[in-house]
């Protein structure tokens, strides 16, 4: 995989097809392939003519492992988003962002100096705003022992993911001790770019898409249908909603 420096930290990346700009920021404990190539969403999008690059985020997959809770603010990933689209030289790019993968792109939208054509906010709607609970149940999931020691329900299953990820447990804990940063409606409002916020029917953890698209001048929502947190990310009629939001404000035509 390529890498680069951002924030003095070494970061990997991974490129595919030809086109208009694609930056895929995946969530917690997961890494740019199983979150994005393993549900199909590269072949998805290489075939509708854009170029993907998936992200390994700090801490993730192949990029540098920190064991400091002060790298892990979501403002301060998106710099490492900005930072490789500006490395790229292919900017303005779109954002499609999942879950922990959503809060870093609404704070690089923040943060963008024309690098931000558009993004979708998938897997997080109206908690990005509220708050999310359970970041120490998770965190304490990551430092325990064995999985057979965790005993909350939504920490086991992320320590179950990032087993199966073969994701650094520790580093993952000092990301879950701070990477949920809030984002205030105020903050959103300020995102001057079009979002598409998509958020699964029973996903608890995400909360309602129609909330946050409100709050962000050029949002739209959208519910995919009998889907949770972990069921949606691969899902058709989400590709679906992203392929008709890309063409109404990022085509793939005559932007290559």
């Amino acid at each position: 995989m390529p890498h680069f420096t951002s924030e003095g930290y070494d970061i990997a990346y991974e490129s595919y097809g030809e086109g208009p700009l694609i930056l895929a920021i995946h969530g917690f404990a997961s890494n740019g392939q199983v979150n994005w190539l393993n549900t199909g969403w590269v072949e998805t999008l290489t075939d509708a003519g854009y170029r993907v690059v998936t992200i390994d985020n700090r801490g993730h997959g192949a990029s540098e492992k920190i064991y400091d809770t002060a790298a892990y603010p979501s403002d301060e990933m998106a710099k490492d988003a900005i930072n490789l689209i500006d490395h790229l030289d292919a900017g303005p790019a779109a954002l499609l962002g999942y879950s922990m993968g959503a809060r870093i792109s609404a704070f690089a939208c923040l943060r963008s100096e024309g690098q931000v054509a558009c993004a979708i906010f998938g897997g997080l709607g109206s908690t990005m705003i509220t708050g999310l609970p359970g970041s120490t149940e998770i965190a304490e999931a990551m430092r325990a022992a064995t999985l057979d020691d965790v005993k909350h329900p939504r920490g086991r299953q992320f320590r179950l993911f990032a087993e199966h990820t073969g994701s650094d447990l520790e580093a993952l804990a000092n990301c879950m001790e701070s990477s949920r940063q809030r984002i205030t409606e105020e903050d959103v409002a300020k995102i001057d770019v079009p979002v598409l916020v998509a958020v699964g029917e029973l996903d608890e953890e995400g909360g309602d898409p129609m909330v946050l698209a409100r709050h962000i001048p050029q949002g739209h929502g959208f519910v995919i249908p009998k889907r949770d947190h972990m069921r949606a990310t691969g899902d058709k009629r989400f590709k679906e909603a992203v392929h008709e939001f890309l063409g109404n404000h990022y085509p793939a035509q005559n932007r290559a």
